[in-house]
């Protein structure tokens, strides 16, 4: 059956890609462990430091190398074979929880030392993910690439509900050290699947001088207006709307009162909500309106983040963190798959890279901003203030420029 039958299988695209099976199927089994890690590197943090701001500097860490390195990062995946690109990354991700792991379970563990693996995974992650995110159009062809994108949105998203859950029983029975040797193995499975993958040979397409090649990619998101107001979205986004998560735990213990099962909890709501969101988008398909799903998702997102800054019920945060995943996967897949239909198959590692770059680099910015707010003010301030500020930019964004309201 073609992919364009009438069909509301979310799954489809699986049966039409093996390669991508393969590929889906490891990410997804590895992305449980990294959420494992990543719940127990919030909490080990907030232990260690007893500091909203330093939390915030944790995750930033992680974040920071991004903004600085992902522009090489896309060149790199444009010239070399991304697939492999791909796999010695990943390969380097499972030493960095294998590091965790021996210093949290060994007792060495400091903040400092925290923030420095947590540097260095950054590092990696900026030459893995724009070589990853521009992959899947070798893996499905760019017919199906917003298929594609919204069902790893679904496994990632499956990953961060499953993730957080076994966290928590981990962290409760055996201890958070377990967190980061459980993610180390569950490498192995991303690194089989890689394995098997075969694609074709592509000859490398980027420019010999490295400068020249980067600044083709700019040009060409300058140039394409609609590439470039979703590109100043997605930094406005990512620099005021994604720190909740960072001030997560810091929301959880102090404002709910909850402790690392609650925080877990309310981390496997974000992924609940944001796993049937991409769901509803891969069954969807050719007949989903971007243009409608971006306007929802962007102008929801930031009303619901002032809603969590006002709510003192685990519950009712619960229902909104919900919506907020759902929200937050709808746009973020929508901008992806534009952005990747807009690029020229030479540039698309680049123009990805400068999308990683504002998306994940501005993010320890905005970590920076809303720690040192939450540690004036209140984590509900920096939560509601800085989404505040988001609203008023998306309502000017959508008035000011007609493409937002009728993308394709």
């Amino acid at each position: 059956m073609s992919l364009r039958a009438p069909s509301y299988n979310p799954f489809r695209v699986l049966a039409h890609a093996p390669n991508f099976r393969l590929f889906f199927a490891g990410q997804t089994t590895s992305l449980i462990g990294t959420w494992m890690q990543q719940v127990a590197q919030g909490w080990l943090a907030l232990q260690l430091s007893n500091d909203a701001f330093l939390v915030g500097v944790v995750a930033a860490a992680g974040s920071l190398p991004i903004l600085i390195l992902s522009l090489p990062g896309g060149l790199v995946a444009d010239r070399f074979r991304r697939l492999r690109v791909v796999a010695i990354a990943q390969s380097l991700m499972c030493v960095e929880a294998v590091l965790l792991w021996w210093f949290t379970w060994s007792g060495h563990m400091t903040i400092d030392w925290l923030i420095a693996i947590a540097l260095l995974g950054g590092i990696i992650a900026a030459f893995e993910i724009p070589a990853r995110q521009s992959l899947f159009v070798e893996l499905v062809g760019k017919d199906h690439v917003m298929d594609a994108i919204a069902l790893n949105s679904s496994g990632f998203n499956f990953a961060r509900i499953a993730g957080p859950s076994l966290a928590a029983i981990v962290i409760a029975k055996f201890g958070m050290s377990w967190c980061f040797g459980i993610n180390a193995i569950s490498y192995f499975a991303v690194l089989a699947s890689l394995a098997l993958i075969r694609l074709p040979h592509l000859p490398a397409v980027a420019p010999s001088r490295p400068l020249h090649a980067l600044s083709e990619a700019f040009a060409h998101v300058r140039s394409h207006r609609l590439t470039w107001v979703l590109m100043r979205v997605v930094a406005v986004y990512s620099l005021l709307g994604i720190p909740v998560l960072t001030l997560l735990p810091v929301l959880a213990r102090d404002v709910l009162g909850l402790g690392a099962g609650g925080y877990g909890a309310l981390m496997t709501c974000v992924g609940v909500g944001a796993m049937l969101g991409a769901l509803s988008m891969a069954s969807a398909g050719a007949r989903l309106k971007r243009h409608r799903a971006l306007g929802v998702s962007s102008l929801a997102f930031p009303a619901l983040l002032v809603l969590v800054s006002l709510s003192r019920s685990e519950v009712i945060t619960g229902l909104l963190l919900f919506c907020i995943g759902a929200c937050m996967v709808v746009n973020n897949a929508v901008i992806n798959a534009l952005l990747q239909a807009a690029a020229p198959d030479a540039l698309r590692g680049r123009v990805i890279s400068i999308y990683v770059a504002v998306y994940i680099g501005t993010n320890p910015i905005g970590s920076f901003i809303s720690g040192a707010i939450a540690r004036a003010w209140g984590t509900q301030w920096a939560i509601g203030g800085m989404a505040a500020l988001m609203a008023a930019y998306a309502i000017w964004a959508f008035r000011r420029y007609p493409e937002m309201r009728h993308a394709t």
